[in-house]
């Protein structure tokens, strides 16, 4: 999810990593402290001032998200979910399932953490900031500790709208699972509750654009598109879960694909092979034995002109390993290996037979079977 992310440690068995998008969100927040809201409240002081309480309190900000992706972890690792390790990015942070809960009262659970650990801190740096104005440390620290209270606040409320998947989205998953028992059916229900949201944050944030509030518009909307992005991708995510759900390669490839000889020219082989019978990657055969494959980006590595003079067998891609599956592998370990690797095209093969062949978009065409499965509003 964030290839590019910057690993800085580890925290109690998590690896705590930053996205590039974080320096981003991370230099206007201070900005905006530094700027608007520290010289509103602490008159004053100087530029340098507020520019240090405004690092400060982003920090805290920062840490409070930390922690409460942390808690969402630590209940998930309980609850036996493998968590690849906490992100802070454009929209805050994000804790990395490597699979879903298991239960409707462990998908509870896992997601109350979060805000609840939230409140725990909003209430705890209340009690700073109080406590700060009763021996007299100044109103500096009170401020931020005031800040810092106020935001984990609205984080803990936020976060608790019922919009997948935010964490409230996730309680009325937890709710709508338990009462139906069908996690699909509850994650489409609550999938729509994020869509919903995710239209009307971009339908207010289109609104402040035209009330001349470019900046927090802009921001709006941005959010709005995370939110709708992310409902629609946990959707998918379960759907596709659900429904390879034990299957195996062999349950869904194609099987007694079309093969090409290496004898045939280019020419013949688009006219013959792909256009033909509508295909892209083709196995590459020679006398019964498999030596290869060869697809579309193949040819568009050769000049058209070539095409007559050229054969399949001087350009094919030899066996590879990597590019071979066997039958029995499960789609979910499939899903793993295309995730990892980047590679969508596999032949599958047992005991150096082919067998049949497996693309993501073969997987894709299984997961939209039927048409009311993809969509989600």
């Amino acid at each position: 999810m964030f290839s590019t992310a910057i690993r800085l440690f580890n925290l109690g068995g998590f690896e705590i990593k930053l996205d590039p998008s974080w320096f981003l969100i991370a230099g206007l927040i201070t900005w905006t402290l530094s700027s608007q809201y520290f010289p509103a409240t602490i008159p004053d002081q100087t530029p340098a001032a507020y520019l240090i309480l405004a690092v400060i309190a982003m920090l805290g900000f920062f840490a409070s998200l930390l922690l409460h992706e942390l808690a969402h972890s630590v209940i998930a690792r309980q609850f036996g979910v493998k968590i690849k390790g906490i992100t802070l990015f454009l929209f805050g942070g994000v804790a990395e399932l490597e699979s879903e809960p298991k239960s409707a009262r462990a998908e509870l659970w896992i997601a109350l953490a979060g805000p609840a650990m939230s409140l725990c801190l909003g209430l705890g740096f209340w009690l700073l900031s109080y406590g700060a104005a009763l021996m007299f440390v100044g109103p500096a620290l009170t401020t931020v500790f005031v800040y810092l209270a106020t935001i984990n606040i609205i984080i803990a409320v936020f976060n608790m709208v019922p919009a997948f998947p935010l964490d409230g989205g996730r309680v009325l998953r937890a709710y709508l699972w338990h009462r139906h028992g069908d996690v699909l059916r509850a994650t489409k229900t609550a999938a729509q509750s994020g869509t919903a949201f995710g239209y009307g944050l971009t339908f207010v944030g289109v609104l402040a654009l035209f009330g001349g509030n470019v900046a927090s518009g802009l921001w709006y909307i941005l959010i709005g598109f995370f939110v709708l992005a992310a409902a629609r991708s946990a959707y998918e995510n379960q759907l596709m879960q659900s429904k390879f759900d034990g299957r195996t390669v062999a349950d869904l490839m194609i099987r007694h694909p079309v093969v090409a000889s290496p004898e045939l020219t280019l020419s013949e082989f688009v006219n013959q092979v792909m256009l033909k019978h509508r295909v892209s990657f083709v196995p590459v055969m020679a006398e019964g034995v498999l030596i290869g494959q060869i697809d579309k980006d193949v040819l568009a590595a050769i000049d058209r002109d070539n095409w007559t003079s050229t054969r399949v067998g001087d350009v094919f891609a030899g066996l590879d390993v990597a590019a071979t599956i066997p039958p029995d592998m499960l789609i979910s370990d499939l899903l793993a290996l295309i995730a990892k690797t980047g590679r969508r095209k596999f032949l599958v093969v047992k005991d150096h037979d082919l067998m049949g062949v497996v693309t993501l978009a073969n997987l894709i065409g299984h997961l939209h079977s039927r048409e009311n499965d993809r969509t989600i509003w």
